[in-house]
């Protein structure tokens, strides 16, 4: 690329953040529990004309990007990606070459973090965050750019401990508000994202019910096998599961706040026999209800 079509900052509106080294070094050391993972750099590039980075031998951040509008490119070791509008990258942390620039003719309006941690690759192992994974299409991320712009105006107000904490707690928000769109985004129609919200609302709504997957399926009207095939990739537990699961948590409340035998809390959340219950209880909280209520009791 000429070096005509290179310009590393100087956008008209940008916004930019670069939290010194000196203060995160002070900080984790000070508190290195609250800063597992951190943002080093964060910005705002609004038609970034001629915007370029290349990074040789790599960055040791994660660097997080957010296409709003118009069009960039990105170089990863030796493969190249087209990034558009409302599809976002994370390049993991690597000591691979790295070249990104925005399009010519329709250049980029980016949103953009780096963050890192002292366990980066282990964090990036956890999430499945590759660096053969290209970019990812979303529909418009209003709340990710609500929460960017939190966590910006928090650092506007200095790098004090309490802002750098907000800020990088913020962070954990953002990221998840990229990878788990599903549990965020708002649907304008009767889509996946919202038939899995409307079926978690049910059931909480029926508690004391049993319902089956029969029930919720046809509340939507599709097939048990696609229902409980879109349940399960949004939430990772098959439909069944997840309902006990909210019956145990109540069972959880109900044992905490409540004076109720064991009997009356199970037959509250469906229960005919106290010692199924009993058993259900012991095999997802890991205790039975009685020893949960005395440890709860003495806890807090």
């Amino acid at each position: 690329m000429s070096n005509t079509f290179k310009r590393r900052d100087g956008f008209i509106g940008e916004k930019l953040f670069g939290i010194p080294q000196k203060i995160l070094k002070e900080a984790k050391e000070r508190d290195p529990e609250l800063f597992p993972v951190y943002i080093t750099n964060i910005g705002y590039f609004p038609k970034a004309t001629f915007h370029y980075r290349e990074r040789r031998k790599g960055c040791e951040d994660n660097i997080l990007i957010y296409c709003l509008q118009g069009k960039g490119y990105y170089i990863l070791d030796s493969k190249r990606y087209e990034v558009h509008s409302n599809q976002f990258i994370i390049i993991p942390a690597t000591d691979k070459y790295i070249r990104y620039w925005a399009d010519k003719d329709d250049p980029w309006t980016i949103y953009w973090v780096h963050y890192t941690g002292d366990n980066i690759q282990a964090f990036n192992k956890s999430l499945n965050l590759s660096l053969i994974k290209g970019p990812v299409q979303i529909p418009f991320n209003d709340k990710a750019i609500e929460i960017w712009q939190n966590i910006y105006q928090t650092l506007e107000m200095g790098y004090s401990i309490e802002n750098l904490c907000s800020a990088n707690f913020c962070l954990y928000h953002l990221i998840a508000i990229f990878l788990f769109p599903q549990r965020h985004i708002q649907y304008d129609k009767e889509d996946d994202g919202d038939i899995i919200t409307k079926t978690i609302n049910n059931m909480r709504d029926n508690l004391s019910k049993k319902l089956t997957v029969d029930d919720m399926a046809n509340k939507h009207n599709l097939s048990v096998s696609h229902f409980s095939n879109i349940f399960r990739k949004a939430t990772g537990m098959p439909p069944i599961d997840y309902f006990i699961h909210l019956k145990m948590q109540k069972a959880c409340q109900l044992l905490y706040t409540n004076a109720d035998k064991i009997k009356e809390v199970a037959t509250k959340l469906g229960y005919d026999d106290p010692y199924y219950f009993s058993r259900i209880f012991k095999k997802y909280i890991g205790t039975s209800p009685e020893q949960y209520r005395v440890t709860a009791k003495n806890t807090g």
